[in-house]
């Protein structure tokens, strides 16, 4: 009877020790109270916590992903849009974000959702769609700094998707059109400049060498006569055909 009383009382001394062992893994920290009272931080290794007497909190320390969802905001020049983006953050300080804040991941989505409104709402349309970079960077900041009394170190915030009106949307996407016209326009325009100096550069030389133009309209002709669909046609100054008509006259005189 004694016995097996001794055996029973090992037996559950040895299961409250067992039950008291934890291993904290390298990327977790364990946040230790003892009796209500925080005590320490947990390092990773074989830990042992007295049941009934205290308690702890798991912190993993790496990198974590928010999704913010989309928010409806108004530009500074009045549109409406709506933005989301992506945050990642990592705890830094595991005591704090346990001692300080309540749900330490949420809080960090609700302010990031915040935030991003308050940003989108001090900046123009076109400075929010040309600077993402410059947008999320401003964003990071500001919830980088809110955050660090609750130990959450920011990573980075990156824009994913702006949503614009439908009307917006065809106007920009004729604006666009616009530019490329205009852009063709010019390219053109270049280009008929250059080709007009190329003509007047060959009419020079041309001009500057007997017998050169000469050559140049009988090897027109022949590159002409190498068709037969073609018909050429010989066209006179009206001098010539003048003095012709002066050499007829002449003759019947």
């Amino acid at each position: 009877m004694i016995i097996g009383f001794g055996v029973w009382i090992i037996s559950f001394v040895v299961l409250i020790i067992l039950s008291g062992i934890k291993i904290v893994k390298e990327y977790e920290r364990g946040v230790l109270f003892t009796l209500g009272k925080y005590s320490g931080v947990m390092k990773p290794g074989l830990r042992i916590v007295v049941p009934a007497v205290q308690s702890w909190e798991r912190i993993d320390m790496r990198v974590k992903t928010i999704d913010v969802p989309s928010q409806d905001a108004i530009t500074k020049d009045n549109v409406s849009v709506r933005v989301n983006a992506v945050l990642y953050y990592k705890v830094k300080d595991s005591s704090k974000a346990i001692l300080e804040v309540e749900h330490f991941g949420y809080a960090t989505s609700q302010l990031a959702q915040t935030t991003m409104r308050d940003v989108v709402g001090e900046v123009m349309l076109d400075d929010l769609l040309a600077g993402r970079e410059k947008i999320s960077q401003k964003i990071k900041v500001i919830v980088d700094k809110a955050t660090d009394p609750w130990g959450i170190k920011v990573v980075s915030v990156d824009l994913k998707h702006i949503e614009l009106p439908k009307d917006m949307q065809r106007t920009i996407a004729k604006q666009a059109e616009a530019e490329r016209e205009r852009r063709a326009v010019i390219i053109k325009a270049e280009g008929e400049v250059a080709a007009a100096d190329n003509m007047a550069k060959a009419a020079n030389i041309l001009a500057s060498s007997a017998g050169a133009l000469h050559l140049r309209t009988l090897q027109s002709i022949n590159d002409l006569s190498s068709d037969q669909s073609n018909t050429v046609i010989f066209a006179m100054p009206l001098e010539i055909l003048r003095a012709f008509e002066g050499i007829a006259k002449k003759g019947k005189e």
